[in-house]
């Protein structure tokens, strides 16, 4: 009893337990370095993994070239100026759309901000087969502008880079692990990390035989052509199933006659829920030109169109380094074809929540359903075993039959605003499987029709593997052949 009593021991000295810090990363710097990098004095500039990529480079089978300049593979790197934004409705008369860096990444972007194209904002647009790379804030992502990219305003925060030739080539090096870090060798800035284009010209490139070149440069070139075919399928399809069902343009649909929106709810439709975006009279209008139009309207959840809906349980995430365990993505980033940083989630500790709810299988249709509602993507045939957060309902078709006609429709506007619809959350939007359970969706009179929209989508996610593929054979060769080529 005595030896339990608290304040008896008081004067009993505990054993310290030493803290082993983590090693400090350092390296001798030349004078020579440090004025070659602009008289740079952070610690970042000449952090020990890039300068072992431009040691690698350097001394490398192949005489190098800076990037940018009279001996380069740039021509010209640049980046729009900065502008007030003055953004319009959709309808506005000669629109544009205007998207950001991380938008640039998606393979089919969808811009929700939109600008009148004029002499103003000439300097936001892009060339086809220009490199952007993203230079504030995350610095590094790199996009390729393809047919579908340069519809678009691309906004400041991503730079371009204009080559002589072989553009392929140069995103593909910069892609890789050692040009990333050769990128990220020439960050500045306290609070937002930015980069500019003159610290990006001295980067070495090597310059590989010219059949090496040109074979890397078509690789990546028929990867964005693929990705251009695929949007042209899912274009189609969503057009196809627009004209059987005589929908009207959604935004007909969402026009505003008054500056508040006002509208009448009869008790017995209220469904126990009190929140006016629930009862939006948008989402009966839509499912009134389904039943009309449609052989049948039923639900998600029905069994001819889905086996099952899955919403993962929350959990505490455990990450490894990469080829340690199973590639683990985000809401964020399900538009993209080889997401951005990407993380690893261990087997070891998650291997039953894998199996049950986190892994992800060609065909799966997701949805964003925490924070940003109703993003919709289907899962390609590279994505097989990889897993996704608990922000993400899957929902497994019943079959290939309906697997593309599935993401079609929920992936279209119409699909968006009958998934947007059930948001619930005061600070953060949800919605979860009991929802997407019930949300709608038309069985088509023109079975013929209902099957080549399902062809077509299937297609079009077949072209993103193949692009998929493409871009990593690039990337293969790039480090086997050009970097690590002894």
């Amino acid at each position: 009893m005595v030896n339990n009593n608290l304040a008896l021991q008081t004067h009993i000295s505990k054993p310290e337990i030493e803290i082993q810090e983590s090693p400090v990363k350092w390296c001798s710097v030349s004078l020579g370095d440090v004025v070659s990098r602009g008289k740079r004095l952070e610690a970042s500039v000449y952090d020990t993994e890039s300068k072992r990529a431009y040691q690698l480079i350097k001394n490398g089978k192949f005489s190098t070239v800076n990037l940018i300049g009279e001996d380069g593979f740039v021509e010209k790197a640049h980046y729009g100026g900065r502008l007030k934004r003055n953004y319009v409705d959709r309808t506005h008369e000669n629109v544009v759309g205007f998207i950001g860096s991380s938008e640039m990444l998606d393979i089919n972007p969808r811009p929700v901000k939109y600008m009148v194209d004029s002499e103003r904002v000439k300097d936001l647009h892009v060339k086809e087969n220009t490199v952007l790379i993203s230079r504030s804030g995350t610095i590094g992502n790199m996009s390729f502008v393809n047919k579908t990219l340069s519809k678009f305003l691309i906004s400041e925060h991503a730079m371009r880079l204009e080559c002589r030739y072989a553009p392929g080539y140069v995103y593909a090096f910069l892609k890789t692990k050692t040009g990333q870090a050769m990128i990220r060798s020439n960050i500045y800035g306290a609070v937002i990390s930015q980069v500019e284009p003159e610290h990006l010209a001295t980067i070495p490139i090597p310059k590989a035989t010219d059949n090496i070149i040109n074979k890397i440069n078509d690789l990546i070139l028929d990867s964005y052509k693929l990705r251009d075919e695929s949007n042209s399928l899912l274009e189609e399809a969503t057009k196809l199933m627009i004209q059987e069902l005589h929908l009207p343009p959604i935004t007909d649909l969402l026009s505003e006659k008054v500056s508040v929106n006002t509208f009448n709810v009869k008790l017995s439709r209220l469904d126990g829920r009190m929140d006016a975006s629930y009862h939006v009279p948008v989402v009966n209008t839509i499912v009134r030109y389904l039943e009309e139009f449609a052989e049948e309207v039923t639900t998600i959840g029905d069994n001819r169109v889905s086996k099952e809906v899955i919403l993962p349980g929350r959990f505490k995430r455990v990450y490894v380094d990469e080829g340690y365990g199973r590639v683990f993505i985000g809401g964020k980033q399900i538009w993209e074809l080889d997401p951005c940083n990407k993380k690893y989630l261990s087997i070891v500790h998650h291997k039953d929540r894998i199996k049950k709810q986190l892994e992800l299988h060609e065909n799966m249709t997701l949805i964003t359903c925490s924070g940003t509602i109703g993003k919709v993507a289907l899962v390609g045939r590279h994505w097989e075993n990889w897993t996704a957060n608990q922000h993400i309902i899957r929902v497994i078709p019943a079959n290939e039959d309906i697997a593309g006609y599935l993401n079609v429709f929920l992936a279209s506007d119409y699909g968006f605003q009958l998934i947007k619809h059930f948001t619930y959350g005061s600070v953060v939007d949800e919605i979860d499987d009991n929802h997407v359970r019930q949300i709608a969706i038309p069985l088509m009179k023109n079975h013929k029709v209902q099957k080549q929209i399902n062809e077509l989508a299937l297609n079009a996610n077949e072209k993103r593997y193949k692009a998929y593929c493409l871009e990593q054979d690039a990337l293969n060769i790039m480090n086997d052949k050009v970097i690590f080529a002894k």
